[in-house]
């Protein structure tokens, strides 16, 4: 059983709060029965319709991307440009999870499940993406400290994060870095560094939560596994593994 709104929601047809607002104005049918009341329970198995149209429930799917530069994380985009569902062509409607910028690499979950979604990107449930960043200048082990301490960015101060593995190029020019955090603002690490006078110069996520796309060529996806999916659930309920 699901509440009406989610199913509709789950379809594609519209957001949550808009699937509200078609039940309240009496475009939602279930069974042939007219429904406009907000929260009511339906089973997998009712005939949903909205305007007279009938949608489907789809199955629930979840596919790891190996994210290359120069798509969006975005279903759509204003500007025309290419988003990472064209790298993911399948039937369902699918969404990212969280977002990669568009000249970011790395692991990005994309599916059709919105829990799903809230459990791994909810700040409150803390589970980890790990990114590898080249930034601009030496990195020192004080301003290290400082970003682990968090950040005041203006809109919002960055939580705790882990910095580890930093080394410098042969040019002493530019500093490599590993970066652990438990949220996902815009443009977050970039703006991270930046405050403490070390622009972003390369971004990849390597990790998120217990994957990372080993095996999974730049541009390229395949579906999770089981036991993956499970993984990841178990994140947000109970935590790292190394930290229960």
């Amino acid at each position: 059983m699901e509440r009406l709104q989610k199913i509709i929601a789950q379809a594609g047809i519209a957001s949550r709060r808009a699937a509200e607002q078609l039940i309240i104005d009496g475009f939602v049918e279930v069974d042939g029965r007219l429904v406009t009341t907000l929260g009511t329970m339906v089973d997998e198995s009712a005939v949903v319709s909205v305007k007279g149209k009938v949608i489907n429930q789809e199955d629930k799917v979840y596919y790891l991307l190996n994210k290359p530069e120069g798509y969006v994380s975005t279903t759509t985009d204003e500007h025309h440009r290419k988003t990472v569902l064209d790298l993911v062509p399948v039937k369902e409607r699918i969404f990212p999870i969280g977002r990669l910028d568009y000249d970011t690499t790395g692991v990005l979950i994309l599916t059709n499940d919105g829990d799903f979604m809230n459990a791994l990107i909810h700040p409150k449930f803390k589970v980890e993406k790990e990114y590898h960043v080249k930034v601009k200048g030496l990195l020192r082990k004080e301003t290290s400290k400082q970003l682990c301490r968090g950040i005041d960015l203006g809109d919002f101060k960055s939580q705790g994060a882990k910095i580890f593995d930093v080394r410098y190029d042969d040019q002493k020019e530019n500093s490599y870095a590993k970066i652990i955090i438990t949220e996902g603002k815009y443009h977050q690490i970039k703006r991270m560094f930046e405050a403490v006078n070390h622009p972003v110069l390369r971004l990849r996520r390597h990790r998120f939560g217990t994957l990372t796309a080993e095996g999974v060529p730049l541009g390229e996806y395949r579906r999770l596994k089981p036991h993956e999916i499970k993984q990841l659930w178990n994140l947000s309920r109970f935590g790292h593994p190394d930290e229960r």
